[in-house]
């Protein structure tokens, strides 16, 4: 009967102090879990918030200071400025796990989903391409979407609501974690209202912290006064977008060369402002053989590669600051008509009087 005793005793698992607690302790954190809930809200103490981000991972480079980790960041410039041809280098440098020359990468290969709603795949073969040969060899992780002219829209979805749903449903049967949209234009058909910006970044954040995933998008920016630095109001929807978007970073064209970039750091919240207008990532655009990317040259100073305004623009400015004043239009019309501060309209018309 002993012998028996003992092998059931054998047979229940060791309850410790230890496993008591740890139990105790789940138990208790599940509870507090359901506490937090207030609706849409969680409520928890700023120690417990800190508690919880402990033991998160630290978001590591993608591409240097300029996107991290679990970041939503925007790369927006002029057309025909190279945003496309940058973001396929950075999926082509995160899918192998190396480094862009001059720029740090912390995380392992892994992964990309590129949306390419800019080219077709002959132009996108004859930009990774010599002549339609000697191919550029991409890693498998390169995975590139491009839109199916003969899908069909099912009834009762706006092609908008398609197009999300295809882009969740590509992001979960891939895996992927790091997202690149070129460009934000596709998911919204208009950016520059409030109204329309803040649904597109609300979807793209849920889809972000649903799916633990790091969005490079890519947007434009209306014409812009090439004498001025780049700033936060040179992107189309400005506010909404930097508002919601976690980093954000611009390509600037250099006055010196044509071949020339410039890369500027307008928003940050994993770091402090390191490219800004006095330390701007000076690269050129060139095509090695087979493959079109960014080469890093220096860091300068943004004032190097701004346009110089003429005598002759500036008297012309003037000209026609004074002939829509004189129309009747306000300063801030007479800015938005060329592309100036209503300030600056402003400041144009009370010196023009004081003469």
């Amino acid at each position: 009967m002993e012998n028996g005793n003992a092998k059931i005793l054998q047979s229940i698992p060791e309850i410790t102090i230890a496993k008591i607690v740890k139990e105790a302790e789940s138990l208790i954190m599940e509870a507090a879990k359901i506490d937090d809930n207030k609706g849409m809200f969680i409520v928890k103490s700023a120690r417990r918030w800190i508690e919880q981000a402990k033991t998160r991972p630290t978001p590591q480079m993608l591409f240097s200071e300029l996107w991290f980790e679990g970041e939503l960041c925007i790369l927006f410039a002029d057309t025909n400025l190279g945003k496309s041809i940058l973001a396929v280098q950075l999926g082509d440098s995160i899918s192998k796990g190396e480094a862009i020359r001059g720029f740090r990468l912390e995380t392992i290969r892994q992964p990309i989903l590129y949306c390419d709603f800019e080219l077709s795949d002959k132009q996108f073969e004859n930009r990774y391409s010599k002549n339609f040969e000697n191919h550029y060899t991409f890693d498998e992780n390169f995975l590139r979407v491009e839109l199916d002219p003969e899908a069909i829209i099912p009834d009762g979805q706006s092609f908008e609501d398609y197009l999300n749903k295809s882009l969740e449903r590509s992001i979960v049967d891939t895996g992927a974690k790091i997202l690149i949209i070129d460009n934000l234009t596709y998911l919204k058909s208009e950016t520059e209202k409030a109204k329309d910006a803040l649904p597109l970044m609300k979807n793209l954040k849920a889809l972000k912290s649903k799916y633990g995933l790091s969005i490079l998008a890519l947007a434009h920016t209306p014409k812009r006064d090439l004498t001025k630095p780049i700033t936060r109001n040179d992107l189309q929807g400005s506010k909404m977008l930097i508002n919601f978007c976690d980093s954000a970073f611009s390509i600037g064209e250099s006055h010196t060369d044509p071949s020339i970039r410039y890369l500027k750091q307008i928003k940050s919240r994993n770091t402090e402002i390191i490219y800004d207008t006095e330390n701007v990532c000076v690269c050129q655009i060139e095509k090695l053989s087979n493959f079109l990317g960014f080469a890093f040259m220096s860091y300068g100073k943004e004032r190097e590669h701004l346009k110089e305004q003429t005598d002759k623009e500036r008297q012309g400015l003037i000209q026609q600051v004074k002939e829509l004043h004189n129309q009747g239009k306000s300063y801030r019309e007479i800015g938005l008509e060329l592309n100036i501060s209503h300030m600056k309209a402003n400041r144009i018309i009370k010196s023009c009087n004081e003469l």
